[in-house]
């Protein structure tokens, strides 16, 4: 579950960063950018450093968080660049970050040991030493009255850990590397963590679980906020996993006015666009399952249906063609308004890769994350307590508001095809973590999965946990369930939106 919900120094840097770029983007004119020079300066202040050993390498970090912030490429430590450096290319709303997405600073990472067996200072050298006589390689040794391991010999079996009656030997883990589901974090030759490209599918829970903030994913605040001040019209399309993300003072009855007030022209539920999702798995599971397909794997979240494709190539077609709640979203906003820009603005960092994807540009301008909007509300001084309340128009389903908790896609899915076809059987799976999602997949290869309809989420808990959540994941459980609850529709194939769905598709 990582740190999520536990409000750390980490959580404090980001947001004052986000909210630093967003007054910088609210304030932007005449090509000025001379401000992020100070910025550093306010957000570490005086000469003594905070969390790290020197003061210079914090606001050196604050930098480069600054720049990914505004989705620009991080600087070599080794060439002297100023932190403005290509900035201007960022002003502009069509600009979309350079890839990589997500990025290590390198000299904020601890270089943490990674799978290493150690033993703590807490052995109390008893007399029996099973860790000695289990150790197949003889790597245990005894000194000064406590047991020792020869790292030279050590093959990290663990099996000296299982025998320890005192419990005091331990595996020390890269945070980042153990988080990663599709193992794609190596050390670099300074011991430093880096990612494979080739392997990460930008779910973000290493940015998530490192307690260096050494890791950022690039964001788009500074251009979304240029297309709110131009002429465009720019509509917030937020996930279900809202709920709650705002602290409690940010009541959805509120939720309209609050994006309106930080420039938005209005917000639309993407829960709209999970009933549309959610109408289309159904008549695809029905129509290829089992007959053209051995099962069906839900489409909606992008690191899942990558890494599926990616690793399980034989089995791609099995993963839904449905457009994601995202797409279909923005596709409705754009065939109401044609001119309007959407921003996508959710849990997920795997939503910026997906939205960056040629085919899907045109559908989806910005996507931002929770915490990224919280420094627009900062930057902008919204009191969520003054807001006036604007009811959202009730067009989503509680099973469309469902998609943010793990198994909420599958039984959106399952009731919409027992409306249907009320004596088909359903068999449903879902799994969260991509770890998880994997072995999911292992199983459906094995034959064990046929005819079953397969969730899967990249997050634990599902979107609800996602890299740019700010709340405990429960927590924020419980306050999806909430939403539902109060929702007067109850399935998607109750959508009024239903008739223009195949016009979307095309």
């Amino acid at each position: 579950m990582g740190m999520r919900g536990i409000h750390t120094s980490i959580n404090d840097i980001r947001r004052a960063i986000f909210t630093e770029v967003a007054r910088l983007s609210y304030n932007y004119k005449d090509g000025d950018l001379s401000e992020m020079e100070l910025i550093p300066y306010r957000i570490i202040p005086g000469e003594v450093s905070t969390y790290r050993e020197s003061v210079f390498l914090e606001r050196a970090i604050i930098e480069e968080r600054m720049r990914l912030a505004m989705g620009l490429p991080k600087r070599s430590a080794a060439e002297h660049a100023p932190v403005s450096l290509g900035a201007e290319e960022c002003v502009h709303p069509e600009k979309y970050y350079q890839p990589p997405l997500i990025n290590i600073i390198k000299f904020a990472c601890h270089s943490c040991p990674d799978n290493k067996v150690v033993i703590s200072d807490q052995c109390q050298g008893c007399l029996a030493r099973p860790c000695s006589q289990v150790c197949p390689k003889d790597a245990i040794y005894f000194e000064g009255g406590k047991a020792h391991i020869d790292e030279t010999k050590c093959i990290k079996c663990g099996r000296c850990m299982g025998v320890c009656q005192y419990g005091v030997i331990l595996r020390m883990e890269r945070p980042c590397a153990k988080a990663c589901g599709m193992k794609a974090i190596y050390t670099d030759e300074y011991g430093r963590a880096e990612i494979n490209q080739d392997k990460c599918v930008s779910c973000g829970m290493c940015l998530a679980n490192c307690p260096f903030g050494a890791i950022a994913d690039k964001a788009q605040i500074f251009q979304c906020i240029q297309a709110i001040r131009s002429e465009t019209p720019v509509y917030a399309a937020i996930a279900p996993a809202v709920a709650g993300q705002f602290g409690k003072d940010l009541t959805p009855e509120k939720m309209r006015a609050a994006f309106k007030a930080i420039g938005f022209t209005d917000l639309v539920e993407v829960a709209i666009g999970a009933d549309l999702c959610t109408l289309q798995e159904a008549e695809d599971f029905i129509k290829e399952v089992p007959e053209k397909l051995p099962f069906m794997g839900t489409s909606c979240c992008p690191a899942w249906s990558v890494m599926a494709k990616k690793e399980f190539p034989q089995y791609a077609e099995c993963i839904s063609m449905a457009l994601t709640p995202m797409v279909l979203t923005g596709r409705l906003l754009k065939k109401e308004h044609p001119d309007c820009k959407v921003a996508f603005i959710g849990p997920c960092a795997a939503k910026k890769l997906e939205a960056s994807r040629r085919t899907i540009r045109s559908d989806i301008d910005f996507v931002l994350t929770f915490e990224e909007v919280a420094g627009m509300f900062e930057a902008r001084e919204v009191d969520f307590n003054s807001l006036e309340e604007i009811p959202v128009p009730n067009a989503a389903s509680a099973d469309g508001r469902g998609f943010a908790v793990s198994g909420g896609v599958a039984s959106a899915v399952v009731n919409c095809i027992k409306h249907t076809h009320p004596d088909l059987e359903i068999k449903v799976e879902h799994a969260e973590g991509l770890d998880n999602c994997r072995k999911m997949l292992q199983l459906a290869k094995a034959g064990k999965y046929n005819g079953y309809l397969l969730e899967g989420m990249a997050c634990p808990g599902g979107c609800v946990g996602g890299a740019g959540t700010v709340e405990l994941i429960t927590q924020a459980a419980n306050e999806v369930a909430k939403i539902k609850k109060k929702t007067a529709k109850a399935h998607a194939y109750e959508s009024e939106y239903e008739t223009i769905l195949p016009s979307l598709e095309e």
